[in-house]
């Protein structure tokens, strides 16, 4: 939210709530008789209380007792509601099926969305992207705070830190939206003085981080969608070094 308008979302965001209730539609049709549960599920997966393991189990917290954590392995659930519930369909099981299905669906739209970029990137007339470059202006930001990559201008993470700091920032916040084996998205919060709050997401994946923080590569996602969200706080239209995919 800004100033009381609403949030303008990010693809990431988009894609993953819109895959998620897309998915949840399919399961309520399936399973009537869960539906309830069903509802449930979706809360812990919008929570961002699932995680999916390397091996293909999951880890989901409890949504009674903070440090209670369920374990779905072979589509099996250690919760006491497993043996009871329809065909064994317990909250924690039919998150994990959703969160599951809805990134696979998340990850395919991203990776058309982000083709589709590419091809108007590179069919846009030399004229047209000079006017949109020379809107792109750095002349506001401190030199200090630039980097020059590939004859482009880009803005450091720090630099935007520091000047959301003089602009009066009170709060800045990042929390996973949905992680992976390889893709993580997230979202970021940035609270002012005078009471603006700005928000923003970003994703990352192996194939797109530097290789020296592949093997850590959701945390850049914590940080590209803080640099997003400092960037649209600070009206800076040039991407962030962090933001670059490799």
């Amino acid at each position: 939210m800004f100033d009381g308008k609403p949030l303008q979302d990010s693809p990431a965001r988009n894609a993953w709530r819109e895959a998620v209730a897309e998915v949840t539609e399919k399961a309520k049709t399936s399973l009537p008789e869960s539906n309830g549960r069903v509802e449930s599920a979706v809360k812990i997966v919008l929570n961002g209380d699932v995680e999916l393991l390397a091996d293909g189990t999951a880890k989901i917290a409890s949504q009674s007792n903070g440090t209670t954590v369920y374990h779905v392995v072979n589509g099996e659930c250690n919760c006491k509601d497993y043996a009871r519930a329809p065909q064994n369909f317990c909250k924690h099981r039919l998150a994990f099926g959703i969160h599951k299905r809805a990134y696979t669906l998340a990850k395919q739209r991203l990776d058309q969305f982000d083709h589709a970029q590419n091809v108007t990137s590179q069919s846009t007339p030399e004229s047209e992207s000079a006017i949109v470059v020379s809107g792109t202006t750095t002349a506001h930001i401190p030199a200090q705070f630039l980097t020059e990559i590939h004859g482009k201008q880009f803005v450091q993470y720090a630099g935007l830190l520091a000047m959301a700091h003089d602009r009066g920032l009170v709060n800045l916040s990042a929390h996973f939206i949905s992680v992976s084996g390889d893709l993580a998205l997230a979202e970021a919060t940035a609270e002012f003085a005078d009471g603006k709050v700005f928000s923003e997401c970003a994703d990352s994946s192996p194939s797109n981080v530097n290789p020296k923080v592949k093997q850590h590569f959701p945390r850049m996602a914590l940080t590209r969608a803080k640099a997003r969200c400092l960037r649209d706080a600070l009206n800076i239209a040039v991407c962030s070094v962090e933001e670059m995919e490799t």
